[in-house]
C-alpha cells in the first residue's frame, strides 16, 4: 500500500485537527485539565462540532464515513500537540466501533449520532478491583429482570469515569457459564438510578485523564441495551475489538518516542556541559542514534500492522506484539531521554517530564506486557 498519508483528503483532516488542537487546547488550557484531573464536557462538544468524533462511523450514524486511517491520523495529532487527558483513541477507536460492529440497528441509530457529536462521551468498564487483564474473572453482573437487567457490581480504571454518560459494561449474564457468561450492556447513567462515581483515581502520570470508579447497585437497563441480540457474546465481542485496540496503543507510543526524541536532541543542542554542548559528547550521540533507531524500526512495524488493520488481517498475535514491543521500547526511549536533561529531566515544566511518567502505563492498561507474551506464546 503506498504511503496513505499523502492522501489528500488525510493531509486536510490532519492540518484541521492541527488547527483546532493549537486554537482550542492551548498548554494553558491543558494545564486546567491537569490541574481539575478532567478534560471539560464543553471540550467533547467542540470537537464533535469538529468533526472529530466518529470519523470512522458510517455518514448515515452521524459519522464522518471513514476508516481506520482516519482514526490513525486523529490519535496522531492528539499525541504531537500533547492533548492531554482528551481520551479521543478511546471514544473513536475502541468504543464507537463496538456499538457499529456487534449493535442492532435499532442501538446505532439511537446511539451513535450523539456519540459523534460530542453530545455523549464514552467509556467502557472492563477491570475490576479484583480483575484486570483476567476478564474472565470478573464479577459483576446482570440478571434478568422482568424486561431487562439488573447490574450489580463495581468497575476500576475507568477512562472517562467521571464525565462519561454512555458506558458499556462487561457483566456476566450468567455466571456459571464463565467467559461463554460475559456480556456487554450499554449504561446510560442519566436514567440509571443505582448507578455511582468513586473517586477520580490519583494517578503516576495522565494527570488530566479522568480514571475512576464506578458502581453499580442494582441498576436496572432495558433489555434494548444489551449490546446485540444474543447474551453471552461479551467475550468474543471483546476478543474481536483488541487487537485494534492494541494496535493504537503501539500507535501512540510510536508517537511518544519520536517526540522525545525531537525535544531531547533540540535540548541538548541548546544545553552546556563542560565548555561544549551536550550534544557534542560521543555519549549522547550515540544513545539518542539508539532512541532514533527503536523509534524507527517501531514506526515500521507499526505501519505494516495498521496496514494488515485496513486490510482485515490483522491477528491477535500480531497485535499482541506490537503492543508488547513498542511499548517496551517507548519505556526504554523516553527512559534514556530524559537520562540526557539531566536534572531538568525530572522537572514537570519539561515535557519530557510528563512523557515519562505518561508512558509507564502504556505497558499496563489494553492487557498488561505479561499477557502478551502469554498469548505470543500460545503461537509458537
Amino acid at each position: 500500500m503506498s504511503n496513505w498519508r499523502e492522501d489528500p483528503e488525510l493531509v486536510a483532516l490532519a492540518d484541521g485537527a492541527a488547527r483546532f488542537f493549537e486554537r482550542e487546547a492551548p498548554p494553558e488550557r491543558i494545564a486546567k485539565w491537569r490541574d481539575a484531573g478532567q478534560v471539560e464536557r464543553a471540550f467533547w462538544r467542540q470537537a464533535g462540532e469538529a468533526g472529530l468524533l466518529g470519523v470512522s462511523i458510517p455518514a448515515e450514524y452521524g459519522g464522518a464515513g471513514g476508516d481506520f486511517r482516519h482514526d490513525v491520523t486523529l490519535v496522531e495529532q492528539v499525541g504531537r500537540h500533547g492533548v492531554e487527558g482528551f481520551a479521543l483513541s478511546l471514544h473513536n477507536v475502541i468504543i464507537l466501533p463496538y456499538v457499529l460492529a456487534h449493535g442492532t440497528e435499532e442501538q446505532k441509530r439511537r446511539w451513535l449520532p450523539k456519540l459523534c457529536s460530542g453530545e455523549s462521551v464514552a467509556a467502557i468498564a472492563m477491570s475490576e478491583p479484583g480483575a484486570g487483564s483476567d476478564l474472565q474473572a470478573i464479577r459483576t453482573t446482570a440478571l434478568k429482570d422482568g424486561n431487562g437487567y439488573r447490574i450489580n457490581g463495581a468497575k476500576t480504571f475507568i477512562s472517562n469515569g467521571q464525565i462519561a454518560d454512555f458506558v458499556i459494561v462487561v457483566a456476566k449474564t450468567d455466571p456459571a457459564a464463565g467467559g461463554k457468561g460475559v456480556s456487554l450492556l450499554v449504561v446510560e447513567t442519566d436514567q440509571a438510578e443505582g448507578f455511582r462515581r468513586g473517586k477520580a483515581l490519583d494517578k503516576i502520570g495522565l494527570d488530566a485523564q479522568d480514571t475512576s470508579e464506578l458502581f453499580f447497585d442494582d441498576v436496572w437497563v432495558p433489555a434494548d441495551n444489551l449490546l446485540g441480540t444474543t447474551e453471552g457474546q461479551g467475550f468474543r465481542q471483546l476478543m474481536a475489538e483488541l487487537p485494534r485496540e492494541r494496535l493504537v496503543i503501539a500507535v501512540s507510543s510510536v508517537i511518544t518516542m519520536e517526540k522525545a526524541v525531537e525535544v531531547t536532541t533540540e535540548y541538548v543542542k541548546q544545553r552546556q556541559a563542560f565548555g561544549q554542548r551536550v550534544f557534542d559528547f560521543q555519549n549522547t550521540q550515540f544513545k539518542l542514534a539508539e532512541c532514533k533507531a527503536k523509534a524507527e524500526v517501531a514506526r515500521v512495524f507499526v505501519n505494516d500492522c495498521i496496514t494488515r488493520q485496513l486490510a482485515g488481517t490483522l491477528d491477535l498475535t500480531t497485535a499482541a506484539i506490537a503492543k508488547l514491543w513498542v511499548t517496551d521500547s517507548e519505556g526504554q526511549v523516553v527512559d534514556e531521554c530524559l537520562q540526557l536533561h539531566g536534572g531538568y529531566g525530572y522537572i514537570n515544566d519539561y515535557p519530557i517530564a510528563r512523557m515519562w511518567r505518561n508512558a509507564r502505563v502504556q505497558r499496563i492498561y489494553g492487557g498488561s506486557n505479561e499477557i502478551m507474551k502469554v498469548l505470543i506464546a500460545r503461537s509458537l
